[in-house]
């Protein structure tokens, strides 16, 4: 078997497959950031000397606070008659609250923390009553406190909310 002496240099590739290849990269890493950018949280974007949300007019406060002093009293009879526990009825309650003062303030209370709204400075009453009422009913061990002082919270929130 007779071989050559000489060394033969290996075969280069093409300039359409280097570009190939640096197209597919570039694609691939263009999907990469759309699903990174895709799939982030959204998150609420507060703009600096935006306009606040206005009120709603009288008659709107009026049709909310009589709806939502309601659903409190719906909470309220429902404890009474057993369909609810305490925990359950202050986790009502709770969410009552946060989301009349979102529909009347536009405030996102529903899903901010009991230390994102003492940070924000909100109405005292709302801070007490999930502070006092609430939180400690949903989230400690034992016994839950009495959802008719949490009502009455509820209510003062209701009434005294502007």
């Amino acid at each position: 078997m007779s071989a050559p002496d000489e060394l033969y240099p290996p075969v280069q590739y093409g300039w359409g497959w280097i570009l190939l290849a640096v197209g597919i990269i570039a694609v691939l890493i263009l999907a990469g950031w759309l699903v990174v950018l895709l799939t982030r949280p959204r998150r609420s974007i507060t703009v600096v000397g935006a306009p606040p949300v206005t009120p709603p007019t009288s008659d709107m406060l009026s049709m909310l606070r009589t709806e939502y002093a309601t659903a409190i009293d719906r909470i309220e009879a429902a404890f009474q008659a057993g369909v609810i526990d305490a925990r359950a009825a202050n986790l009502e309650l709770s969410r009552s609250v946060r989301s009349f003062v979102n529909e009347y303030s536009g405030l996102e209370a529903p899903v901010l923390a009991l230390d994102d709204l003492v940070r924000m400075g909100v109405r005292p009453e709302l801070v007490d009553a999930i502070g006092r009422h609430y939180y400690p009913s949903i989230f400690q061990r034992g016994a839950a406190i009495d959802p008719h002082a949490g009502a009455e919270a509820a209510r003062k929130v209701v009434s005294t909310w502007h």
